[in-house]
């Protein structure tokens, strides 16, 4: 191989290598989820605004507010030391009530509101079948298909 081949199979190496850095490096900071628990959003709030964020805690008693006609969701969410208003315009997972642990994704606002696009329900996948003869509680029944919470 001549010196000429070997400069061009370096140079040849080195622009593979650079352009594949950049694909997998490059921009990498735009497409960053973080995940937090409230205390962490608010202690990172200069970050928060404007990043996506994941943010996990527990729907607080007596702080959901479901408008059914406009769809308008609020509700608070703690991880037991701070609370986090969350606001959303969806229709809330059947399972979606207080007291359950959740996750939302979204962006906190300027008035320190975050704002929810996806809410996720945390729960443990396990199956109770009805016991042979029992009868099924209907008004579980009638619930859980009408969406009531």
């Amino acid at each position: 191989m001549s010196d000429g081949q070997k400069a061009f199979a370096i140079l040849a190496i080195l622009v593979a290598g650079a352009a594949l850095a950049f694909l997998a490096f490059g921009g990498i900071g735009d497409n960053l989820v973080y995940y937090w628990t409230p205390e962490e959003m608010m202690a990172n709030a200069d970050k928060a605004k404007g990043a996506t964020i994941r943010l996990g805690g527990v729907v607080e008693q007596d702080s959901l507010d479901w408008n059914k006609d406009s769809n308008q969701l609020k509700f608070k969410l703690s991880d037991g030391d701070t609370v986090v208003e969350v606001e959303g315009k969806s229709v809330p997972p059947q399972m979606f009530r207080e007291g359950i642990g959740v996750i939302v994704e979204g962006q906190l606002r300027d008035d320190g509101v975050f704002e929810c696009d996806t809410l996720l329900v945390k729960h443990d996948n396990q199956y109770q079948a009805p016991e042979d003869g029992s009868k099924p509680d209907m008004q579980a029944l009638k619930e859980s298909l009408t969406g009531d919470i």
